[in-house]
């Protein structure tokens, strides 16, 4: 069941047009791009649950956590993650995520593509 969905995206009533979505900018300051900013899908999954228990739950993300959001989903009772990309080596993370007991894996997909038909469920 799912229990509480969630992507990247700024806080409810901060507006897209009114904040950066840029990675770097020309100045290199910090508040010049996302990242001070962004709520990352993990925060929204686990907000939006609404009143469910997510505790013993999994949570299945794109990448694999940062030290924030592993901080959540401790806090939250989360007992597994799984994640398909391991770009990003969060040392942090994965340490807070041993030390709680928190289980991680990685999924590798069996299929070089996903296809979803909309015209056949018309």
């Amino acid at each position: 069941m799912i229990v509480g969905i969630g992507y990247n995206g700024f806080p409810n009533g901060c507006g897209d047009d009114e904040l950066p979505w840029a990675r770097e900018t020309a100045t290199n300051s910090p508040l010049d791009t996302k990242y001070p900013y962004v709520c990352h899908a993990e925060m929204n999954a686990i907000l939006n649950k609404n009143s469910t228990d997510v505790k013993g739950c999994s949570i299945y993300v794109a990448l694999f956590p940062c030290n924030e959001c592993a901080k959540l989903i401790i806090q939250s009772g989360i007992a597994r993650v799984v994640y398909y990309s391991d770009n990003w080596k969060f040392v942090a993370s994965r340490r807070l995520l041993d030390m709680a007991g928190v289980q991680y894996t990685q999924h590798k997909l069996q299929l070089s593509k996903v296809v979803i038909d909309f015209t056949s469920v018309m």
